[in-house]
């Protein structure tokens, strides 16, 4: 997730495929930081970086500079080795890459007009895929090998995806989400789900890949809202939980398996209910004033679990770890929770400036 606006401190921001780290790219350079404990594990200061990209906690990085030195050239991806601290491969391209993605034995790379998919080991080229343009460079990609699948835009018009098996080289269907354009999109950790939000930024939309159906749909809110990002909890079946945030400063949660159990319940009842009103019987949370409004988010739901409350005992439905990086340079922690009746209860946890930090050491992550 790249962002080229002046206006604020950092360029980009990623978590890895586990969200056990996060690297940023700043004015100066990349740094990279263990999300469990906030330490800075790895910086590099030789300039502008638009794209920085982990691949699980391994020595390697995905990096493209930002323009703004020569050397620096948005047009090419250098393969880093923290470990080192040199560059192993490099791949030039005729325009700016506005995205990358990878695993362990793809890498993607996404053009405006045309994406490349790779052996991420000998970097042969497997494939390339003409798409519509593509300014902003939205995508959405599993790394899961069984379900490892790529999401693109598939029209500037309206809210298509094109969902492509990026382990099979092919097309897998092209789903119709919304009726204006794309402006945020995730997959689940296993390739099971597609969410998609458009640039009115009402509605959140669940679909299931294998089916390319509607899952189901969300209200995130009445009035338009551009989402900066959007993303499924840890889970290898139906992830429980699906978060937003966007310019609105507020950070949204959304409850997927309550919606399961609502689905299974009233099957018969829900068979006979149009979409449009059975959309509305959703489990939706909201912090107001998460962050500023206006700044640029990027946030990932870390954990899920149970617990129970100790005062009375009663089962917690659902407690999970939200982080979140702020382009004006903050890093936060949110605790949140769900009991049976719904309610649901937040708790700021963690809050450090990302552009004061000191590192410990030189040492790489892996």
């Amino acid at each position: 997730m790249s962002n080229q606006s002046s206006k604020y401190p950092i360029v980009c921001a990623s978590f890895n495929q586990e969200s056990s780290f996060f690297a940023i790219g700043t004015r100066d350079g990349f740094k990279i930081f263990d999300t469990n404990t906030g330490r800075l594990c790895y910086e590099r200061d030789i300039g502008a970086f638009s794209i920085v990209e982990m691949l699980f906690s391994k020595s390697l990085l995905a990096i493209v500079g930002a323009g703004e030195q020569p050397s620096l050239s948005p047009r090419r991806l250098c393969l880093f080795n923290t470990m080192t601290g040199t560059a192993l491969r490099e791949l030039n391209f005729l325009t700016s890459i506005l995205a990358v993605r990878l695993n362990m034995k793809r890498l993607v790379v996404v053009l405006q007009d045309k994406t490349y998919v790779y052996d991420l080991n000998s970097l042969a080229i497997l494939d390339s895929i003409d798409t519509v343009p593509n300014l902003k460079g939205i995508c959405a990609f599993s790394p899961s090998l069984d379900g490892c699948f790529l999401a693109l835009p598939a029209s500037t018009t309206k809210g298509s995806v094109l969902v492509y098996n990026v382990m099979e080289l092919h097309s897998h269907c092209e789903i119709e989400a919304h009726r204006s354009p794309l402006a945020a999109i995730v997959l689940s950790s296993t390739g099971m789900y597609i969410a998609t939000a458009s640039e009115q930024g009402t509605i959140v939309r669940v679909h299931l890949v294998s089916e390319a159906t509607k899952y189901c749909s969300f209200r995130r809110g009445t009035y338009q809202s551009t989402i900066f990002s959007l993303s499924f909890g840890p889970s290898m079946q139906v992830p429980e939980l699906l978060i937003a945030t966007g310019s609105s400063g507020s950070l949204h949660v959304f409850s997927l398996a309550v919606t399961l159990n609502q689905r299974r319940s009233s099957s018969f009842l829900g068979s006979m209910i149009p979409n449009s009103i059975n959309d509305k019987l959703d489990h939706h949370h909201v912090l107001h004033n998460a962050f500023p409004a206006g700044v640029k988010s990027h946030a990932v739901i870390r954990k899920v679990g149970k617990v129970a409350e100790s005062s009375t005992s009663e089962a917690i439905a659902s407690r999970a770890s939200i982080s979140i990086i702020t382009y004006s340079g903050y890093f936060q922690e949110y605790s949140f929770s769900i009991n049976n009746q719904n309610e649901s209860s937040w708790s700021l946890e963690r809050e450090f400036n990302l552009l004061t930090v000191i590192s410990e050491s030189d040492k790489t992550i892996d």
